[in-house]
This record gives C-alpha cells, sequence and structure tokens, in this order.
C-alpha cells in the first residue's frame, strides 16, 4: 500500500489552508424544501456565531435548487457558499439535459463538482470527461471540485493511492497555469456505507495527492490546494479527520441534508484537540 506514496522531498511552503466544508445535496430536496434547508443552517450557524473566515461553508443542491438558493444567499447576504453538482463540458449546443458552466456562473455558483464516483460509475464518465468538465468551470470563473477515489476492488489490486493519483492527474492536465481547484478524496467504498475510511487513512492518501500536485504543478500549488475527505463524514468524526495535516475538509453528503448536524459538523474546530 504504502509503495504507491511518493517519497517526501523538501518541506513545501507554509500556507495557512482555510479548512472548507462541502455539503453535496445529491439528488434530494425541491426548491422549496432547500430554502427552508439553508434557512435551518443559517440559523443554526448564527446561533454558534460561526467565522466563516476560520471555516468556509457551500452546499451543492441540485440544479433545479440552484436559483431559489442563490436568491436567498443575496437576500438575506449569507456567508455560504453556492456549489453545483455537475457541469457539461460543453460551452453550448445541441446536448439535451446537460447545464453549461456559463449558467451556473450566472446564477453566481462559485464551485462544481466534477469526477464524482457516482457520476463516474453510474454515468461511465472518463478521467478525460472529468478534465474536459474541469477545463468547463474554470473557464468559466468558478472553481473546479476534483473528486478521486478508489473502490474495493481497486483498493485491493491497487493499494490506496494509485487509482486516485491517475485521476487527479487527468483532471488537472487540461487545467490552465494558475487556475485554482479543490480535490476531493472520497475512497468509492465508504460513500454511504456508514464505515468512513480512518483518518490515518485518509491523511495517507491526502498527503500522496499533495506530493503528486508538486509534479503535476508547483510547490506553491501544492502548498495551497485544498484537499478534502468525504464518505460517511459524520459530526463524531470529522474532527478526527481534520486533525490530519493534509484534509483540509470534508465533502459531507447524507449527513448535509440535516442542519443541525452539519452544523455541527462545521463546527468541527470546538472538537480538535492536540494529540
Amino acid at each position: 500500500m504504502n509503495d504507491q506514496i511518493p517519497e517526501l522531498r523538501e518541506p513545501l511552503p507554509q500556507t495557512d489552508r482555510v479548512p472548507f466544508i462541502a455539503g453535496n445535496w445529491k439528488m434530494n430536496l425541491d426548491h422549496l424544501q432547500a430554502i427552508a434547508l439553508v434557512q435551518k443552517l443559517s440559523w443554526a450557524l448564527k446561533d454558534v456565531r460561526h467565522d466563516f473566515s476560520q471555516a468556509e461553508v457551500a452546499v451543492f443542491p441540485p440544479f433545479t435548487d440552484l436559483r431559489s438558493v442563490q436568491t436567498l444567499i443575496a437576500a438575506d447576504k449569507l456567508a455560504l457558499g453556492l456549489g453545483a453538482q455537475d457541469v457539461s463540458p460543453h460551452a453550448s449546443g445541441a446536448y439535451t439535459g446537460d447545464v453549461s458552466a456559463a449558467m451556473l456562473a450566472k446564477l453566481e455558483t462559485r464551485y462544481v463538482l466534477v469526477g464524482h464516483s457516482e457520476r463516474r460509475h453510474g454515468h461511465g464518465e472518463s478521467d478525460e470527461t472529468v478534465g474536459a468538465k474541469a477545463l468547463a468551470a474554470s473557464r468559466a470563473g468558478m472553481i473546479p471540485v476534483i473528486c478521486v477515489g478508489e473502490t474495493a476492488e481497486d483498493l485491493e489490486a491497487h493499494g490506496a493511492a494509485a487509482i486516485p493519483l491517475a485521476q487527479l492527474a487527468a483532471a488537472v492536465a487540461p487545467l490552465p497555469e494558475g487556475a485554482e481547484f479543490v480535490v476531493a478524496y472520497e475512497p468509492v467504498w465508504a460513500i454511504g456505507s456508514g464505515q468512513a475510511a480512518s483518518p490515518e487513512q485518509a491523511e495517507e492518501v491526502a498527503k500522496a495527492l499533495r506530493e503528486s500536485l508538486r509534479d503535476l504543478r508547483s510547490d506553491e500549488v501544492a502548498a495551497a490546494t485544498r484537499i478534502l475527505y468525504g464518505g460517511s463524514v459524520a459530526s463524531q468524526n470529522v474532527a478526527a479527520f481534520l486533525r490530519q495535516p493534509n484534509v483540509d475538509g470534508a465533502l459531507v453528503g447524507g449527513a448535509s441534508l440535516k442542519a443541525d448536524e452539519f452544523a455541527k459538523i462545521v463546527q468541527f474546530k470546538k472538537h480538535v484537540t492536540a494529540g
């Protein structure tokens, strides 16, 4: 397993990476339910006086909810970020059912998930397609959240880091120099299973991904890029993941649909202790 981890070189430059907690709603909630959830979440975070400069928070609703959520965020001047769950690699044209990056950007969408395992496996998205989607999002002024991860079969055959490293390289390759992106490591075997990877497993792969970015981009990009963990994240385990030096946040699935639970995850710093 460890033979997939690049050897450590000189220490990376010191960079303050603001933790990022992202809630992926998947195919849940209509636009009215979305409004209610965002209101409850904003109230919960206000009650605990959450400092968004210390931990960024974004929600990733279904396409049909984006306009409603964006209007609420703008009208109430909420500090929540807005993300989309997918984007077309095409700018426009005869692509029935697709949503372009330009359309999302008009809705003040800041982030876009690309390469989520449910798109890769359920819709047959290739590494090349994921790279094209990341480029489309970047060109429209948004930040792609590049999802990488291995299945249980991949883990057995190749170890923990090989598949995520290959997926990251393919997704980053088309992006221009200077493009900002986030990496989300989600072991496919942990998504929705209730069985998260251990914090040590997450750190091992996150560390390998960061080392890989030194070769793919530069030491500065590797130091600045935020790497998230996703896969059965909950308020009970998030602090252990965020305590790891190379894990900078969480991509939260089912728990993000519960305002109180998601707010507790956002407040992970209250539960992080030394050691």
